[in-house]
C-alpha cells in the first residue's frame, strides 16, 4: 500500500493573498479557515481525499531568506502554455531567474508572496 499527498501545509507571510492567488492558478475553492489565520483551498465539489491535495496557508511572520526548499510545477490543462503564462502573470506571478539559459520549454515564476525571499 501506499501513501499519497493529501494536504500541503504553506508557511507564509500572507495567507489571504496567496489564498487568492492559488485558487486563481489551481481553480481552487477555499473549504475553510482555522483560528489560527490559515486558509484551507481545494478542488471544487471534492472532499478531503481528492486526488488532488488541499493546500494549507498558514500565517508566518518567520522571513526566509535564501531559495525555498519546495516549489510547485503547474501545466495547462486547457490552453497552450504562452496562454496559461499570460493568466498568471496576469494574476500577480512573476518571472524569476534562477539560472536559466533561455532554452528551457518552462518557465520559472514567483508568486505575488515570494518579495520577501531571494532566489
Amino acid at each position: 500500500m501506499a501513501c499519497r499527498i493529501s494536504e500541503l501545509v504553506i508557511d507564509c507571510a500572507g495567507p489571504e493573498r496567496l489564498a487568492g492567488f492559488w485558487s486563481e492558478v489551481l481553480g481552487y475553492v477555499e473549504l475553510g479557515r482555522e483560528e489560527d489565520g490559515s486558509i484551507e483551498i481545494r478542488p471544487p465539489d471534492t472532499g478531503f481525499g481528492g486526488t488532488r491535495p488541499v493546500l494549507v496557508l498558514s500565517p508566518s511572520d518567520t522571513p526566509r531568506a535564501g531559495k525555498l526548499p519546495l516549489h510547485l510545477d503547474v501545466s495547462p490543462t486547457d490552453r497552450s502554455q504562452e496562454a496559461e503564462l499570460q493568466r498568471l502573470l496576469a494574476a500577480g506571478a512573476r518571472p524569476v531567474d534562477v539560472g536559466q539559459t533561455g532554452a528551457e520549454s518552462w518557465h520559472v515564476l514567483a508568486d505575488p508572496n515570494t518579495s520577501d525571499y531571494q532566489f
